[in-house]
């Protein structure tokens, strides 16, 4: 009879454990599946070697054509505002190349939970 007790309480607690670990949810996993990762460098190379060329040209050949009218003062205003583009442009592509130094720098080496 107290084997049968024992049995039963076994049987019981046994019960009671999976039925708490199916309301607790799924176990998660130890190390989290990997995203796949941007191609950031051939983005910036892209970036350098098609667009930048192509956008220089244009603005160079509205500068010609605005000097070549005489229109000397307006050429000296926009080449200030496309370097100040430039600058602003080249500034934001070294914080997106360098956001991962940046933020060891200021919060430690391993951030995050």
């Amino acid at each position: 009879m107290v084997v049968e007790h024992l049995a039963l309480a076994n049987d019981v607690s046994a019960s009671i454990t999976q039925t708490v670990l199916v309301w607790a949810g799924p176990v998660p996993t130890p190390s989290p599946v990997p995203s796949p990762a941007i191609n950031t460098d051939g983005i910036i190379n892209f970036i350098i070697t098609k667009i930048v060329p192509i956008l220089l040209a244009v603005i160079g050949i509205i500068f010609i054509s605005r000097a070549g009218k005489g229109e000397m003062s307006r050429v000296l205003t926009s080449s200030a505002i496309v370097f100040i583009g430039i600058a602003f442009i080249a500034g934001g592509l070294a914080m997106f190349a360098f956001s991962r130094a940046l933020v060891n720098l200021i919060l430690g080496p391993n951030p995050g939970p």
